[in-house]
C-alpha cells in the first residue's frame, strides 16, 4: 500500500482522510488495500486513520497491541469500549470530512459494508462521513498490465469455449445422440480444467423457457434434454488458476436450427443494438475526456430497450466490474438494482449484458467485456457477436 498515493487521492477528493475499520474480517476492502494476511487474528474492533497529510494512525485494543506491526504509523492502544472512544475523538474530533466504506441509504451495498452504529459513533464525534466508494476504486479495481493480461488469455478461453459447445451440441444432434443442458455444463467445466482455468460457480446453460430466467442453473436431476428447433443460451466466466488473476466473462446464444424465429431475431436485434449503445456511450465520454459513471451507462442502454417497448423484461443491471472476482469491487454499470454514481476508470474491466427476458418463452442476454487500458483506449474483449449461432443446417 503506497501512502503518498492515498494522499495524493484523498487531497483531490477534498478530504481530510480515511478512515479505515475492521471487526472480525468484516471490511474485506480493508483487508485488500493493507493486504493483510488471511492468518492475522483481528478478534477486537481495529482503526487505521490515514490523513490526508502526515503519518498514519493505528487505534488497537491492548490484547492485539502487534496486529498492525507491520504498518506504518503511531500505534493507539484502548482496553475499553470508553479508550475506544477518547482514541478516536482526539484523532477525528477536529476533521470535517472522512471517508469510510457506507453509502448513503445504502445505494452502493457493494461497498457499504461498515455498521450503521460505527457510522454513528464517528459521526458523533464530530466529522461528516463520505463514501470511500470511488476512493477505493483505485486501490482495488484498477488492474496492472500483468493483470489485463490475464484477462485477455481467459477471454480467449471463452472463446474457444463457446465454439466447442456450439460444435458439440450439433454433432450430436446431427447423430441423433441424446445432449442435455447439464451435459453442456460438465463439459464447459472440463473445457475450463483442460486450459488450467477455474470459475465460481456455473456456468449456465439454458434452454427455451428456461432462458427466460437469468441465473438459470441446470443439474443432474432435472436436466433438460436439447432438441432440434430448441433456443440455448450459455453463460459462461473463467480465470487463469492464480489469486491475482482477472476473470472474463461472455453471454452466446444459439438455435438448434438453420435459422431463428422472427421473434427471436427480433429481440437478439434489440438486445445487440443496446449494447453497442451502451458500449458507444463509454468511447465517446472517454474521446471527449470527460467522466463516465456506471449509472449513467445503465441508463442510456435501458432508455434504448424501454423504447423499443421492452423495459419490463430487462431485469438486470447491464454490466459488472471485473477483478480478480467476477463480480469484481469496482463500479457497476447500474442503475436498476443500485444507483452506481462511482467513475469508469483507466485500467479497470467491466462487461456489457443487457437482456430480454419473455417470461415461459425465451431469454436473450448478450455479454461481451470492455477493458479501459492505462492509456484510456476502449477495448472489447470476448468477442462481438452480430447474428445468432445456427446449429443445424
Amino acid at each position: 500500500m503506497e501512502i503518498k498515493e492515498i494522499q495524493k487521492r484523498l487531497i483531490e477528493h477534498g478530504l481530510d482522510g480515511w478512515l479505515l475499520y475492521d471487526s472480525h474480517a468484516s471490511n474485506r476492502f480493508m483487508h485488500e488495500l493493507l493486504r493483510l494476511s488471511p492468518h492475522l487474528v483481528m478478534t477486537r474492533r481495529v482503526f487505521y486513520w490515514i490523513p490526508a497529510s502526515g503519518e498514519p494512525i493505528k487505534i488497537l485494543h491492548r490484547i492485539e497491541f502487534d496486529c498492525l506491526d507491520n504498518y506504518l504509523g503511531t500505534t493507539l492502544l484502548y482496553t475499553s469500549w470508553n479508550d475506544l472512544e477518547s482514541q478516536l475523538a482526539a484523532v477525528i474530533g477536529k476533521m470535517k470530512r472522512i471517508a469510510m466504506e457506507y453509502s448513503p441509504k445504502n445505494a452502493n451495498p457493494y461497498v457499504s459494508v461498515v455498521d450503521a452504529g460505527t457510522v454513528e459513533l464517528v459521526r458523533s464525534l464530530g466529522p461528516e462521513v463520505v463514501s470511500s466508494d470511488d476512493l477505493l476504486q483505485h486501490f482495488t479495481s484498477v488492474l496492472t498490465e500483468e493483470q489485463l493480461v490475464t484477462h485477455k488469455a481467459a477471454a480467449s478461453v471463452l472463446e474457444q469455449t463457446i465454439d466447442n459447445v456450439w460444435e458439440m451440441i450439433a454433432d450430436r444432434l446431427r447423430l441423433g445422440k441424446r445432449i442435455t443442458d447439464y451435459d453442456v455444463q460438465r463439459f464447459i467445466l472440463s473445457e475450463f480444467t483442460a486450459k488450467k482455468c477455474i470459475t465460481e460457480e456455473g456456468p449456465i446453460c439454458a434452454v427455451n423457457a428456461a432462458s427466460s430466467h437469468p441465473h438459470y442453473r441446470a443439474s443432474k436431476e432435472r436436466a433438460i434434454e436439447i432438441q432440434k428447433g430448441d433456443w440455448i443460451l450459455v453463460d459462461l466466466w473463467c480465470k487463469q488458476d492464480s489469486p491475482y488473476a482477472v476473470y472474463a466473462d461472455i453471454t452466446r446464444v444459439a438455435v438448434a436450427a438453420s435459422g431463428a424465429t422472427p421473434k427471436q431475431q427480433e429481440i437478439f436485434s434489440v438486445v445487440r443494438h443496446a449494447q453497442k449503445k451502451a458500449l458507444e456511450f463509454v468511447q465517446q465520454r472517454f474521446v471527449s475526456n470527460k467522466i463516465v459513471q456506471g449509472y449513467e451507462v445503465d441508463n442510456v442502454c435501458r432508455q434504448f430497450i424501454k423504447d423499443k417497448g421492452y423495459g419490463e423484461f430487462f431485469l438486470h443491471r447491464t454490466g459488472h466490474n471485473i477483478d480478480t472476482q467476477v463480480h469484481g469491487a469496482g463500479a457497476h454499470l447500474d442503475n436498476l438494482e443500485t444507483s452506481d454514481t462511482r467513475k469508469l476508470l483507466p485500467g479497470t474491466c467491466f462487461s456489457i449484458e443487457p437482456g430480454i427476458y419473455l417470461p415461459d418463452e425465451f431469454g436473450v442476454r448478450l455479454e461481451h467485456d470492455v477493458v479501459i487500458n492505462h492509456s484510456k483506449e476502449i477495448e472489447i474483449t470476448g468477442g462481438i457477436v452480430e447474428s445468432i449461432a445456427c446449429l443445424v443446417g
